[in-house]
Protein backbone atom coordinates (compact mmCIF):
# COMPACT_ATOMS: atom_id res chain seq x y z
CA UNK A 1 0.00 0.00 0.00
CA UNK A 2 1.47 3.38 -0.62
CA UNK A 3 2.21 5.79 1.62
CA UNK A 4 0.10 8.60 2.29
CA UNK A 5 1.51 11.88 3.28
CA UNK A 6 -0.46 14.10 4.08
CA UNK A 7 -4.60 14.69 4.24
CA UNK A 8 -5.99 15.42 0.79
CA UNK A 9 -7.99 18.16 2.95
CA UNK A 10 -5.35 20.84 3.78
CA UNK A 11 -7.62 23.23 5.81
CA UNK A 12 -7.60 20.43 8.31
CA UNK A 13 -5.62 19.80 11.19
CA UNK A 14 -4.95 16.03 9.88
CA UNK A 15 -1.51 15.60 8.72
CA UNK A 16 -2.30 11.84 8.67
CA UNK A 17 -4.42 9.10 10.13
CA UNK A 18 -4.26 5.20 10.35
CA UNK A 19 -6.85 2.69 11.79
CA UNK A 20 -4.26 -0.02 12.78
CA UNK A 21 -5.92 -3.62 12.42
CA UNK A 22 -3.70 -5.13 15.50
CA UNK A 23 -1.33 -7.01 13.29
CA UNK A 24 0.82 -4.85 12.10
CA UNK A 25 -0.72 -2.87 9.20
CA UNK A 26 -3.51 -0.27 8.70
CA UNK A 27 -5.94 1.63 6.70
CA UNK A 28 -5.84 5.47 5.71
CA UNK A 29 -8.07 7.44 7.24
CA UNK A 30 -9.53 11.24 6.60
CA UNK A 31 -10.79 13.95 8.88
CA UNK A 32 -14.36 13.79 8.05
CA UNK A 33 -14.33 10.19 9.20
CA UNK A 34 -11.72 10.45 11.88
CA UNK A 35 -13.96 12.63 13.69
CA UNK A 36 -16.82 9.83 14.23
CA UNK A 37 -14.49 7.03 14.25
CA UNK A 38 -15.66 3.97 16.18
CA UNK A 39 -14.07 0.66 16.60
CA UNK A 40 -15.35 -2.04 13.98
CA UNK A 41 -13.19 -5.03 15.04
CA UNK A 42 -11.39 -5.88 18.25
CA UNK A 43 -7.58 -4.56 17.80
CA UNK A 44 -8.41 -1.54 16.22
CA UNK A 45 -6.79 1.47 17.29
CA UNK A 46 -6.88 5.01 15.84
CA UNK A 47 -3.88 6.77 15.30
CA UNK A 48 -4.12 10.79 14.14
CA UNK A 49 -1.32 12.62 13.68
CA UNK A 50 -2.20 16.62 14.03
CA UNK A 51 -0.55 20.06 13.58
CA UNK A 52 -1.56 21.44 16.92
CA UNK A 53 -1.03 25.56 15.45
CA UNK A 54 -4.28 24.98 13.07
CA UNK A 55 -7.62 26.53 14.04
CA UNK A 56 -9.95 24.76 15.99
CA UNK A 57 -7.58 21.87 17.40
CA UNK A 58 -7.99 22.35 21.08
CA UNK A 59 -11.70 22.44 20.83
CA UNK A 60 -11.96 19.33 18.95
CA UNK A 61 -10.07 17.89 21.59
CA UNK A 62 -12.09 18.90 24.32
CA UNK A 63 -15.60 18.35 22.75
CA UNK A 64 -15.05 14.61 20.60
CA UNK A 65 -12.62 13.20 22.91
CA UNK A 66 -13.82 14.83 26.37
CA UNK A 67 -10.25 15.50 26.54
CA UNK A 68 -10.25 18.10 30.08
CA UNK A 69 -9.28 21.54 29.05
CA UNK A 70 -6.24 22.44 30.99
CA UNK A 71 -4.67 19.04 28.78
CA UNK A 72 -6.12 19.76 26.35
CA UNK A 73 -4.14 23.55 26.24
CA UNK A 74 -0.89 21.30 27.10
CA UNK A 75 -1.13 19.26 24.05
CA UNK A 76 -1.22 22.28 21.71
CA UNK A 77 0.78 24.42 23.57
CA UNK A 78 4.31 25.51 22.91
CA UNK A 79 5.43 24.25 26.34
CA UNK A 80 7.40 21.57 25.21
CA UNK A 81 9.55 20.46 28.33
CA UNK A 82 9.13 16.41 28.07
CA UNK A 83 6.93 15.42 30.71
CA UNK A 84 4.32 12.30 31.47
CA UNK A 85 1.67 11.76 33.24
CA UNK A 86 -2.24 9.41 33.61
CA UNK A 87 -5.22 11.08 33.63
CA UNK A 88 -7.29 8.43 34.86
CA UNK A 89 -6.90 5.56 31.68
CA UNK A 90 -5.49 7.99 29.26
CA UNK A 91 -1.75 8.65 28.95
CA UNK A 92 -0.19 12.16 28.42
CA UNK A 93 2.89 12.84 27.32
CA UNK A 94 5.27 15.28 25.64
CA UNK A 95 8.51 14.06 24.29
CA UNK A 96 11.24 16.13 22.36
CA UNK A 97 13.17 15.10 18.85
CA UNK A 98 16.50 16.28 16.96
CA UNK A 99 15.43 18.62 14.37
CA UNK A 100 16.92 17.51 11.14
CA UNK A 101 15.01 20.45 9.14
CA UNK A 102 17.09 22.50 6.59
CA UNK A 103 19.16 25.15 8.57
CA UNK A 104 18.54 23.51 12.54
CA UNK A 105 21.27 23.17 14.86
CA UNK A 106 21.45 19.95 16.68
CA UNK A 107 20.46 21.70 19.55
CA UNK A 108 17.09 22.78 17.97
CA UNK A 109 14.34 20.25 19.24
CA UNK A 110 11.24 19.57 18.04
CA UNK A 111 8.84 18.34 20.15
CA UNK A 112 5.49 16.21 19.82
CA UNK A 113 2.86 15.75 22.21
CA UNK A 114 0.56 12.45 22.52
CA UNK A 115 -2.77 11.44 24.26
CA UNK A 116 -4.52 7.87 24.19
CA UNK A 117 -6.99 5.91 26.22
CA UNK A 118 -5.81 2.83 24.42
CA UNK A 119 -8.27 2.72 21.63
CA UNK A 120 -7.11 6.54 20.36
CA UNK A 121 -3.71 7.72 19.50
CA UNK A 122 -2.91 11.16 19.01
CA UNK A 123 -0.31 12.49 18.34
CA UNK A 124 0.31 16.29 17.91
CA UNK A 125 3.39 18.77 16.41
CA UNK A 126 4.36 21.97 15.42
CA UNK A 127 7.35 21.91 12.82
CA UNK A 128 7.67 19.21 10.80
CA UNK A 129 9.20 15.87 12.73
CA UNK A 130 10.73 12.71 10.72
CA UNK A 131 9.72 10.15 13.27
CA UNK A 132 6.22 9.97 12.92
CA UNK A 133 6.78 9.27 9.29
CA UNK A 134 8.64 6.37 9.91
CA UNK A 135 6.40 4.49 11.57
CA UNK A 136 3.96 5.01 9.11
CA UNK A 137 5.79 3.62 6.55
CA UNK A 138 6.19 0.47 9.00
CA UNK A 139 2.53 0.49 9.49
CA UNK A 140 1.86 0.82 5.56
CA UNK A 141 4.65 -2.26 5.01
CA UNK A 142 2.19 -4.13 7.10
CA UNK A 143 5.02 -3.78 9.76
CA UNK A 144 3.76 -1.45 12.43
CA UNK A 145 3.66 -1.27 15.81
CA UNK A 146 0.09 -3.51 16.43
CA UNK A 147 -1.25 -1.31 19.68
CA UNK A 148 -1.31 2.23 20.90
CA UNK A 149 1.26 1.22 23.50
CA UNK A 150 3.28 -0.48 21.37
CA UNK A 151 3.16 3.26 18.72
CA UNK A 152 4.04 5.01 21.47
CA UNK A 153 7.22 2.74 22.28
CA UNK A 154 8.11 2.83 19.03
CA UNK A 155 7.69 6.39 18.82
CA UNK A 156 9.93 7.19 21.65
CA UNK A 157 12.74 4.96 20.79
CA UNK A 158 12.96 6.63 17.46
CA UNK A 159 13.17 9.77 19.04
CA UNK A 160 15.97 8.91 21.17
CA UNK A 161 18.00 6.77 18.30
CA UNK A 162 18.06 9.85 16.38
CA UNK A 163 20.50 11.24 18.87
CA UNK A 164 23.13 8.44 18.36
CA UNK A 165 23.82 9.90 14.81
CA UNK A 166 24.07 13.39 16.18
CA UNK A 167 26.80 12.29 19.13
CA UNK A 168 28.62 10.10 16.49
CA UNK A 169 28.89 13.21 14.31
CA UNK A 170 30.10 15.41 17.25
CA UNK A 171 32.85 12.82 17.85
CA UNK A 172 33.91 12.28 14.41
CA UNK A 173 34.75 16.61 14.44
CA UNK A 174 36.62 16.18 17.52
CA UNK A 175 38.61 13.22 15.92
CA UNK A 176 39.14 15.18 13.30
CA UNK A 177 40.39 18.73 15.48
CA UNK A 178 43.11 16.50 17.73
CA UNK A 179 44.48 15.42 14.12
CA UNK A 180 44.73 19.41 13.03
CA UNK A 181 48.13 21.20 13.64
CA UNK A 182 46.19 24.05 16.27
CA UNK A 183 48.95 26.91 15.38
CA UNK A 184 47.73 26.82 11.71
CA UNK A 185 43.96 26.71 12.20
CA UNK A 186 43.25 27.77 15.98
CA UNK A 187 40.78 30.48 15.57
CA UNK A 188 38.61 27.82 13.67
CA UNK A 189 39.03 24.98 15.95
CA UNK A 190 38.26 27.21 18.54
CA UNK A 191 34.68 28.07 16.55
CA UNK A 192 34.06 24.61 16.14
CA UNK A 193 34.75 23.48 19.42
CA UNK A 194 32.47 26.10 21.09
CA UNK A 195 29.81 24.95 18.42
CA UNK A 196 30.51 21.24 19.56
CA UNK A 197 30.05 22.64 23.89
CA UNK A 198 26.75 24.53 22.75
CA UNK A 199 25.41 21.46 20.93
CA UNK A 200 26.19 19.47 23.66
CA UNK A 201 24.39 21.32 26.61
CA UNK A 202 21.20 21.68 24.59
CA UNK A 203 20.93 18.16 23.90
CA UNK A 204 21.67 17.26 28.07
CA UNK A 205 19.08 20.30 28.71
CA UNK A 206 16.85 18.80 26.17
CA UNK A 207 17.23 15.59 26.90
CA UNK A 208 17.69 15.15 30.78
CA UNK A 209 13.86 15.55 31.47
CA UNK A 210 13.17 13.32 29.10
CA UNK A 211 14.91 10.96 30.19
CA UNK A 212 12.47 11.60 33.51
CA UNK A 213 9.30 11.07 31.04
CA UNK A 214 10.63 8.02 29.86
CA UNK A 215 10.95 6.37 33.35
CA UNK A 216 7.15 7.72 34.26
CA UNK A 217 5.52 5.97 31.61
CA UNK A 218 7.11 3.19 32.48
CA UNK A 219 5.86 3.39 36.26
CA UNK A 220 2.36 4.89 35.93
CA UNK A 221 1.25 3.92 32.79
CA UNK A 222 -2.44 2.61 32.68
CA UNK A 223 -3.33 -0.90 31.66
CA UNK A 224 -3.44 -0.91 28.36
CA UNK A 225 0.07 -0.24 28.73
CA UNK A 226 1.43 -3.65 28.65
CA UNK A 227 4.35 -5.03 30.27
CA UNK A 228 6.40 -5.68 26.89
CA UNK A 229 6.02 -2.19 26.59
CA UNK A 230 7.18 -1.08 29.47
CA UNK A 231 10.11 -3.80 29.08
CA UNK A 232 10.69 -1.62 25.70
CA UNK A 233 10.63 1.92 27.18
CA UNK A 234 12.70 0.66 30.07
CA UNK A 235 15.12 -0.53 26.82
CA UNK A 236 14.70 2.95 25.44
CA UNK A 237 15.51 4.86 29.04
CA UNK A 238 18.75 2.90 29.37
CA UNK A 239 19.73 4.01 26.01
CA UNK A 240 19.10 7.28 26.53
CA UNK A 241 20.93 6.97 29.80
CA UNK A 242 24.39 5.78 27.74
CA UNK A 243 23.31 8.69 25.06
CA UNK A 244 23.63 11.23 27.63
CA UNK A 245 26.68 9.87 29.20
CA UNK A 246 28.06 10.02 25.65
CA UNK A 247 27.47 13.79 25.72
CA UNK A 248 28.98 14.30 28.76
CA UNK A 249 32.27 12.96 27.24
CA UNK A 250 32.11 14.50 24.07
CA UNK A 251 31.53 17.87 26.16
CA UNK A 252 34.45 17.13 28.43
CA UNK A 253 36.67 15.97 25.22
CA UNK A 254 35.80 19.25 23.74
CA UNK A 255 36.72 21.33 26.99
CA UNK A 256 40.13 19.41 27.18
CA UNK A 257 41.08 19.93 23.68
CA UNK A 258 39.96 23.80 23.68
CA UNK A 259 42.20 24.28 26.71
CA UNK A 260 45.15 22.48 24.81
CA UNK A 261 44.31 24.94 21.89
CA UNK A 262 44.30 27.98 23.59
CA UNK A 263 47.51 26.39 26.03
CA UNK A 264 49.41 26.00 22.89
CA UNK A 265 48.43 29.89 21.52
CA UNK A 266 49.48 31.44 24.98
CA UNK A 267 52.53 29.77 25.08
CA UNK A 268 53.36 30.57 21.09
CA UNK A 269 52.44 34.42 22.23
CA UNK A 270 54.63 34.25 25.48
CA UNK A 271 57.25 32.57 23.65
CA UNK A 272 56.86 35.30 20.89
CA UNK A 273 57.10 38.39 23.59
CA UNK A 274 59.94 37.40 25.60
CA UNK A 275 61.98 36.58 22.65
CA UNK A 276 60.69 40.38 21.38
CA UNK A 277 62.06 41.14 25.34
CA UNK A 278 65.54 39.90 24.75
CA UNK A 279 65.97 41.61 21.43
CA UNK A 280 64.99 44.84 23.34
CA UNK A 281 67.34 44.13 25.87
CA UNK A 282 70.25 43.21 24.06
CA UNK A 283 69.63 46.50 21.82
CA UNK A 284 68.99 49.16 24.58
CA UNK A 285 72.34 49.73 25.83
CA UNK A 286 73.46 49.66 21.74
CA UNK A 287 70.57 52.18 21.55
CA UNK A 288 71.57 54.24 24.34
CA UNK A 289 75.11 54.27 23.38
CA UNK A 290 74.46 55.43 19.93
CA UNK A 291 72.38 58.09 20.83
CA UNK A 292 74.97 59.41 23.42
CA UNK A 293 77.27 59.63 20.79
CA UNK A 294 74.76 61.22 18.29
CA UNK A 295 74.22 64.18 20.26
CA UNK A 296 75.72 67.13 18.50
CA UNK A 297 77.41 69.21 20.84
CA UNK A 298 81.13 70.53 20.75
CA UNK A 299 83.30 68.23 22.94
CA UNK A 300 82.67 65.32 21.34
CA UNK A 301 85.29 62.64 21.46
CA UNK A 302 86.49 61.09 17.72
CA UNK A 303 85.01 64.06 15.55
CA UNK A 304 88.35 64.82 13.97
CA UNK A 305 89.54 61.32 13.86
CA UNK A 306 88.48 59.09 10.74
CA UNK A 307 89.23 55.89 12.81
CA UNK A 308 86.47 56.97 15.75
CA UNK A 309 83.53 55.46 13.73
CA UNK A 310 85.68 51.58 13.36
CA UNK A 311 86.28 52.11 17.16
CA UNK A 312 82.32 52.63 18.07
CA UNK A 313 81.53 50.08 16.07
CA UNK A 314 83.97 47.76 17.09
CA UNK A 315 82.76 48.53 20.86
CA UNK A 316 79.31 48.03 19.98
CA UNK A 317 79.81 44.69 18.37
CA UNK A 318 82.13 44.00 21.88
CA UNK A 319 79.29 44.78 23.85
CA UNK A 320 76.07 42.97 22.23
CA UNK A 321 78.69 39.81 22.43
CA UNK A 322 79.27 40.90 26.35
CA UNK A 323 75.24 40.96 26.81
CA UNK A 324 74.60 37.91 25.06
CA UNK A 325 77.01 35.90 26.62
CA UNK A 326 75.46 37.20 29.99
CA UNK A 327 71.79 36.75 29.14
CA UNK A 328 73.21 32.84 27.96
CA UNK A 329 75.17 32.29 31.70
CA UNK A 330 71.43 33.67 32.86
CA UNK A 331 69.96 31.15 31.29
CA UNK A 332 67.68 34.14 29.39
CA UNK A 333 68.85 32.29 26.73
Amino acid sequence: MPVQTDDTETDTPLLFGRVLDGKGGGRPILWAEAKTWRKAAPGEVLWLHLCRNRPGVQEWLESALEIPEPTAELLTSDETRPRAFREGNTLVATLRGINFNPGAEPEDMISMQAWSDGDRLITLRRHPLQTPREVLAQIDRGSGPPDAGATITLLAELLIGRMSQSIVDMNEVLDQLEETDPEEMAESMLKQISMIRRNCLGLKRHMAPQHEALEQISRDAPRWFEDHDRREIAESIARLRRYLDDIDISKESAVVLQDEIRSRSAASSEHATYMLTIVAGIFLPLGFLTGLLGINVGGMPGMDDPRAFWVVVAGCVLLMVGLIAVFRRLRWL
